[in-house]
């Protein structure tokens, strides 16, 4: 009898971790918050019209062009945080989101953007010798520079990068996160992924599809 009931508490447990076994395979929760608390809102909730969303932002990518959240209107896309001089985590994540890029290479809805973190650093050429190193096609994924207020901001205040301790934070310290987030074509966060685990990947994909099922 105690091993059955030790059995049945992890059960319980691991939907939980999971945000819900069934709800997770019908509707990604939305995240409002930099705790990262999930929430399904149904669209007939008064709260569904202050869903957290990505402010706007206008950087450059590594073509040289200007990208703004008007790029992204309609589509699903990852976003990231790296440095091309990044000797750790960020070719591990450069690599992911590569699989990402060649997933959905034909599909027009969905982009990819990763926000350099040292910007000062990473001007438009460097940006397009990294993208060229890692075969980055760019009508699908934007390799973004621009002032440093503006990534780290975003970062911290939209896109919750580092969590809590990042709304403690200004530009003087460091930003480094190792998350990949997935927004929705208005602008919502609806899953966060550790971008150095390979099998994070599949958990987008999987996700993926179920955002593509609600357009």
């Amino acid at each position: 009898m105690r091993t059955k009931f030790k059995y049945f508490i992890f059960s319980v447990f691991v939907c939980t971790g999971l945000w819900s076994c069934q709800e997770s395979n019908s509707q990604l929760p939305f995240f409002n918050s930099a705790d990262f608390k999930p929430e399904w809102i149904p669209t007939n909730s008064d709260k569904y019209n202050s869903i957290h969303k990505i402010d706007e932002f206008s950087f450059v990518d590594q073509e040289g062009r200007t990208i703004t959240n008007q790029d992204f209107d309609g589509k699903i896309y990852v976003a990231d945080f790296f440095f091309t001089t990044c000797p750790g985590i960020c070719p591990q994540m450069t690599d992911n989101m590569k699989i990402l890029q060649e997933k959905y290479k034909h599909d027009d809805k969905f982009k990819l953007i990763s926000h350099s973190v040292t910007p000062w650093l990473d001007t438009v050429a460097q940006l397009k010798r990294y993208a060229d190193l890692y075969e980055v096609d760019p009508s699908k994924w934007h390799l973004v520079t621009g002032p440093t207020d503006a990534i780290y901001n975003l970062a911290r205040q939209s896109y919750f990068a580092e969590k809590e301790i990042g709304l403690q934070l200004t530009e003087d310290d460091f930003l480094h996160t190792e998350n990949f987030l997935l927004i929705d074509p208005k602008r919502r966060i609806r899953g966060i992924y550790n971008g150095t685990v390979s099998d994070e990947i599949d958990r987008i994909e999987h996700d993926i599809k179920i955002l593509q099922e609600e357009l």
